[in-house]
């Protein structure tokens, strides 16, 4: 297990629960726990099912932590790709419900400052550096799609640009990120 004191390796901790390491999935869900329901939350704009996510995400990286490939990412982006598909099958299994803002119903909007809040939150800023450092399109594109969950028609629709347009930009964008974080 890596020291306490030191950034852990995400890596070597999500190979440590794939080994059944003691311990080793509590303290990868301590380390990104917070950014993974910050995944979720900003995809499903509800606490408690944001929470759901969470606990199903949890027990996916339990189970598939052995197919976990650090040459194909890092553990981080697959993390996040875990938390937000298990947000986008609860949105979906919800019906994508749609809230209405209405706190006497339950319902609170989604504060424009999550998304900063959890790159903040994120122990690699250098995501949000990248991020930042992408056209306005590229990053509006890709935040939709991977953040939101939106698909490219979708963005598309949103946008009123034309699909291919849309579908560049992003690609563009991912490539560009891609460049930056290397």
């Amino acid at each position: 297990m890596p020291d306490s004191h030191a950034a852990p390796d995400i890596a070597e901790l999500i190979r440590a629960v794939a080994g059944g390491e003691a311990g080793a999935l509590r303290h990868l869900y301590e380390v990104q726990g917070a950014r993974l329901f910050g995944i979720a939350l900003a995809i499903l704009r509800d606490r408690d099912a944001a929470a759901d996510a969470l606990h199903d995400a949890v027990l996916k990286v339990s189970s598939r932590a052995g197919q976990f490939d650090a040459a194909r990412g890092e553990g981080a982006a697959w993390l996040g790709a875990i938390a937000r598909n298990a947000a986008l099958d609860l949105a979906r299994a919800r019906g994508r419900e749609t809230p209405s803002d209405d706190p006497a119903l339950g319902d609170t909007a989604v504060a424009p400052e999550a998304l900063e809040r959890l790159a903040a939150a994120q122990q690699h800023g250098r995501l949000h550096e990248c991020l930042a450092a992408l056209e306005d399109r590229n990053r509006e594109g890709i935040v939709l799609a991977f953040v939101h969950g939106l698909s490219h028609a979708q963005i598309a629709a949103r946008l009123e640009m034309p699909l291919g347009t849309v579908k560049a930009w992003i690609r563009r964008g991912l490539m560009r990120l891609k460049g930056c974080l290397a």
